[in-house]
């Protein structure tokens, strides 16, 4: 079932999804009415909740869904809230989700404020239940996160990305959390290390796909689908995977003249024509072959569970990132 949607694949843990937003919802609420104003905006933003979907359905194939998988899923929803309402800061953004941010609504101070509530809340909930566990897994996760956002910047400062620094930067920015869900989600319903180790690895790698696609979307998805305009990667100076292949494929000269057309900022006929050039030199196709190659690595990692419908809809969720359009 390729062409599987999200509402398809929580499908096996539906009940438990209702269950895990009832939590969220209760979890963030506060006696500060500023604070609780915000919050509730919060959850009118409908994201795509892969997280705590991954935290469920990983509980459920590793032994079963309990209480602690719930408040794992609430934990890495509150960290993952907290880093887009930075992120938003950091970036200037004044939209999230197709509504404005919270930064261009009540401007900086309160977003980074809200951003630590949450990061704080979400802490409060595994201390208050001795969930001690979790924090060893999640306080590397933010960790890594933070080292993979600030090697890019530095890395994007210099324009001097290899492939090597790019999925190093991809596998701490963007897989340390989704492998951070699975593994949280594996400890809360079993005691084996194998199991637990085999659910981080399927996250690691399903979140290395996930960017990588994600990254190619840049140079091929539509626009109007996607919600933003082509070659917004290019326009930012992040080197990507495709950009790398192909100008590791070209020749040194016009590699060169890309890069400094790169430096010296794009407009929309300098960013079509770096597209043309990533395409001709192949960079998609190898970026393709290689989201195929960790999506491969992140079923291979579910080989050791039993069949199940959560085991099931986990092999559809790679399918469903390898062909995502926006």
């Amino acid at each position: 079932m390729s062409n599987s949607t999200l509402s398809q694949i929580s499908l096996p843990i539906e009940k438990e999804l209702n269950i895990f937003n009832e939590l969220f919802r209760k979890s963030i609420k506060s006696n500060v009415g500023l604070v609780d104003l915000v919050t509730r905006y919060i959850l009118k933003q409908k994201g795509k909740k892969i997280r705590p979907l991954l935290v469920l359905l990983s509980a459920d194939v590793a032994g079963g869904i309990t209480e602690r998988s719930y408040r794992g899923a609430t934990l890495v929803e509150m960290l993952h809230t907290a880093t887009l309402i930075h992120d938003d800061v950091v970036d200037s953004a004044d939209k999230r989700r197709g509504l404005p941010s919270i930064n261009a609504i009540w401007k900086n101070k309160v977003a980074v404020l809200m951003g630590d509530y949450l990061l704080s809340r979400g802490l409060m909930v595994a201390v208050e239940n001795s969930d001690f566990d979790f924090l060893g897994i999640i306080t590397k996760a933010v960790k890594r996160m933070s080292e993979g956002e600030l090697l890019q910047i530095n890395k994007t400062r210099k324009l001097d990305i290899d492939e090597e620094t790019y999925f190093r930067i991809i596998s701490d920015k963007t897989a340390s959390l989704l492998s951070t869900c699975c593994e949280i989600g594996a400890v809360s319903a079993c005691d084996s290390q194998e199991k637990q180790k085999a659910m981080r690895n399927f996250g690691e790698n399903l979140g290395i796909a996930f960017q990588i696609r994600d990254d190619i979307l840049d140079y091929v998805g539509k626009s109007s689908i996607i919600g933003k305009p082509l070659g917004g990667d290019i326009k930012d100076k992040k080197i990507t995977l495709p950009l790398i292949f192909a100008l590791k494929n070209s020749d040194k000269k016009t590699s060169d003249q890309i890069l400094k057309e790169i430096k010296k900022g794009t407009d929309k006929k300098d960013v079509a024509g770096i597209i043309g050039f990533v395409k001709k030199n192949k960079g998609i196709e190898y970026a393709e072959k290689k989201a195929v190659e960790f999506s491969a690595k992140a079923n291979d990692a579910l080989n050791i569970f039993p069949s199940s419908e959560s085991k099931e809809a986990l092999e559809n969720l790679i399918q469903f990132i390898l062909n995502r359009k926006y």
